[in-house]
């Protein structure tokens, strides 16, 4: 396995960090990783390490306004940076890999982030992979609570709403206090315009799914508090992808990457994936 990190520009001209675990003979296909809120790429040295072992390159950057990227932290002026910078890399990983497939893969708003990415440039990849992705919530405001985001958001942007509940992200205690003690996650409130951004996309996906046509694999944990197993079920329904999967998995926290159950969600994402390439090959 080999590792290594770059720049590229992003959105606004910002300083991009990313990184990819890669393995040491041939590629056989390249994730496009794309990581949730306030946390950053570095948090997926397992899942990198695993799958970079059985012939993929894991290639993943941080989002503007986290971990070793520009901007400002818990912040986005437009949920469309995210997307533009994803383009930026998804763009760079083509010159890096030339011929090889690609394959999305999105978690928490990382994957609301992947879904709107599909919206516009889904014939980019083969598949795409969702874990936990940020569709529904039961975090979400209530109306007039909503509003004074609006607000805020209209006219003090940077504003702190809203505060992320560590122990929503796995049952295992050394996963929350490592999650808690990183000092590349961002650990203040996110700001209005953050907030208002990220229903905003919420609706925005939801009204367009339909549009979404690429085999798709969607994973979930069953006790996710952070981003609702609602949000899974609702895109297996409501897409068109002929080729779709919903794995709900009981008990398991958001960070499905992170649960004492890892490698059984490895195990059924590596099964997915040799079928899409074995269709691939026909």
């Amino acid at each position: 396995m080999k590792q290594r990190e770059g720049r590229l520009q992003g959105a606004n001209n910002a300083s991009i960090y990313f990184q990819c675990w890669e393995p040491e003979h041939a590629v056989r296909a390249v994730f496009v990783l794309a990581h949730g809120a306030a946390e950053h790429s570095g948090r997926y040295d397992i899942f990198g390490n695993h799958f970079a072992a059985r012939g993929y390159t894991v290639a993943a950057l941080d989002h503007p306004g986290h971990g070793r990227s520009e901007g400002t932290p818990g912040h986005v002026e437009h949920f469309d940076d995210y997307i533009e910078t994803l383009h930026n890399f998804q763009q760079q990983l083509c010159s890096d890999y030339p011929g090889v497939p690609q394959i999305l893969l999105g978690h928490s708003m990382g994957g609301l982030i992947g879904t709107l990415y599909l919206l516009r440039h889904q014939d980019a990849f083969i598949g795409c992979v969702l874990s936990g992705p940020a569709i529904k919530t039961e975090l979400k405001p209530g109306f007039l609570q909503m509003l004074v985001i609006r607000f805020l958001s209209a006219f003090f942007p940077k504003t702190g709403v809203l505060q992320l509940d560590a122990s929503g992200v796995s049952r295992d205690p050394e996963e929350v206090a490592r999650y808690i003690n990183d000092p590349l996650n961002y650990s203040g409130k996110l700001s209005a315009r953050l907030v208002a951004e990220l229903f905003q996309a919420m609706e925005n996906i939801q009204t367009r799914v339909a549009e979404i046509k690429l085999p798709l694999l969607l994973l979930h944990g069953g006790a996710d508090v952070m981003a609702s197993p609602e949000g899974s079920r609702f895109l297996d329904a409501n897409v068109s992808s002929r080729d779709k999967t919903l794995n709900i998995y009981p008990g398991l926290y958001h960070e499905i990457f992170n649960e004492p159950e890892r490698e059984q969600v490895f195990a059924d994402i590596l099964v997915w994936c040799e079928g899409l390439l074995g269709k691939q090959a026909h």
